[in-house]
């Protein structure tokens, strides 16, 4: 009877050893089926990388920049005398000025807009009226050489509707005598 049992038992192990293994072969097959991997989707379409505009190109729309007026370009609507002066030696202390004079050479009015020196030591003034066609305007700039002996170099920067515009003004001036210099000289030599 022992024995009847034992195989009885072995028997019903086995039983369920084999139903045990035969339910996870199938828990197994029905994983693989349902953790089947989704099925692969097309990479998108590679994205051509922003390119920045030319020079000649609006940087916000990207289209075509409207080509320079000649209003926008200062040489061909004002023709200066003279661009660039040089006072050569001046002595130190009193004021030195020269007329920066320029025609309109367009057929619409120049307005100057503003006039800039480089420095404090450099004071501009200039025509305020628009300047006809044909008309002749003028930029006068006046350096200071009280307390600034040496070389110097000083740029005015003008700015109009028909753009801007860098005139240049330079020199050297000679050191006074210590006891020579006036405190405060408002005299001006014109050039």
């Amino acid at each position: 009877m022992k024995r009847s049992i034992l195989f009885f038992t072995a028997i019903a192990l086995f039983t369920v050893n084999v139903n045990a293994q035969s339910k996870s072969k199938k828990s197994k097959k029905s994983k693989t089926v349902s953790e089947a991997p989704a099925p692969v989707k097309a990479a998108p379409a590679p994205v051509a990388p922003a390119t920045p505009p030319t020079p000649r190109q609006n940087p916000v729309t990207h289209a075509p920049a409207a080509p320079a007026s000649p209003a926008q370009n200062p040489d061909k609507s004002m023709k200066f005398t003279n661009e660039d002066h040089n006072f050569g030696t001046i002595p130190e202390g009193p004021a030195v000025s020269f007329d920066f004079e320029f025609k309109n050479i367009s057929s619409e009015p120049v307005v100057l807009s503003s006039v800039n020196a480089s420095c404090g030591c450099t004071t501009p003034t200039w025509t305020k009226d628009p300047v006809l066609p044909g008309k002749t305007g003028k930029i006068t700039a006046t350096y200071n050489t009280q307390g600034r002996p040496g070389s110097f170099t000083k740029t005015i920067t003008v700015n109009s509707n028909a753009g801007t515009k860098v005139l240049k003004i330079s020199g050297l001036v000679e050191k006074a005598p210590d006891a020579s210099v006036p405190a405060n000289n408002n005299s001006m030599i014109k050039h």
